[in-house]
């Protein structure tokens, strides 16, 4: 009985183990990108926040309560739930206000293991 015999160089291809390692090693980097987009989503949703503030209070007379109403409206309609307005700070400036927000988004990853995202926003609020 004769059996055949190849050279290491004619062998190809990845064996059924490697690739179930190279799937699980994908599998894990995607599974953390969809645990991770919706923490960057309420993000982006906090800078627009900010901005139309920006737009809003900048050049005219407001005061600190009327900023701080504007956030908690512009929050509720955006669904924002990792922070609240009282969690904002505003500082009163000689040339009108300086808003700022430094939050951490906590969210789970696997058993107890979480991802914590460090965010930070600021804007200054001229007459």
């Amino acid at each position: 009985m004769r059996r055949m015999q190849t050279s290491p160089a004619a062998q190809r291809g990845m064996t059924t183990l490697g690739l179930l390692i190279l799937l699980v090693f994908l599998g894990t980097f995607a599974y953390a990108g969809i645990r991770l987009v919706p923490v960057y989503l309420e993000d982006l949703k906090i800078a627009g926040t900010f901005k139309k503030l920006e737009q809003e209070f900048s050049g005219g007379a407001s005061t600190k309560t009327q900023i701080q109403k504007s956030l908690g409206k512009s929050f509720d309609v955006e669904s924002v739930r990792v922070i609240t307005s009282k969690d904002v700070k505003i500082r009163k400036t000689g040339r009108g206000y300086d808003v700022s927000i430094d939050y951490t988004n906590k969210t789970p990853f696997l058993f107890n293991i979480y991802f914590a995202v460090d965010f930070s926003h600021r804007v200054s609020l001229e007459r």
